[in-house]
């Protein structure tokens, strides 16, 4: 294996990594985790099912455009001023469905970890990671994720000659860009696995 996902016997996918590319992959999915909070609190996490089911989200979008990007507003065009029929409708829908989202992607990132923390590196030779095909349904996820928080800190747009592909070593911004476009070769490497 190259470092990028290949069809297993059973299915699913499977990757060689080391442990620094172990570590890599777990620190930013827990910072990722980090980012979007432990999830609802109060009566919705008490157990209660329905009170979960209908506990209501914010209203408002986050103002951290990371977050933003991750949990857009449903009815507005980014490129169109807004208005308040747009606002009050994508204010409705959040308040009703961004709580599940954040859950849902909460629950990818975890499993990322989960899968992380269950390796055990033998030295040099890294380890392989399997997973089915539904896991890699949350791999994909979680890729997707973190590749739009990182894009969204480096402000990274669809110019493929942008600077940003060409960053001396020395600029901070070096690693964060190398880190976006691994997770994007390992997100399609996972995809290419998975087509029939």
């Amino acid at each position: 294996m190259a470092g990028y996902f290949e069809p297993a016997p059973d299915g699913g996918a499977a990757i060689a990594l080391d442990e620094v590319e172990i570590s890599i992959l777990r620190s930013l999915a827990v910072q990722f985790l980090e980012l979007i909070g432990p999830g609802p609190g109060g009566s919705a996490d008490d157990g209660d099912p329905l009170a979960a089911l209908f506990a209501e989200g914010p209203t408002q979008p986050p103002s951290d455009p990371a977050l933003a990007r991750l949990f857009p507003n449903a009815y507005c065009d980014p490129d169109k001023a807004p208005d308040d029929k747009a606002e009050a409708a994508s204010a409705e829908f959040r308040r009703y469905t961004e709580n599940d989202l954040r859950a849902r992607k909460r629950e990818d990132a975890l499993a990322v970890v989960h899968a992380l923390d269950a390796l055990t590196p033998a030295g040099d030779r890294g380890v392989v990671l399997k997973v089915t095909r539904d896991e890699a349904q949350r791999w994909l996820g979680a890729f997707n994720d973190l590749r739009l928080t990182i894009g969204s800190r480096l402000d990274v747009d669809e110019d493929p000659d942008s600077e940003l592909y060409r960053l001396p070593d020395d600029d901070p911004r070096k690693p964060l860009m190398m880190a976006y476009m691994w997770l994007g070769g390992l997100q399609e490497s996972l995809i290419e696995t998975l087509l029939p």
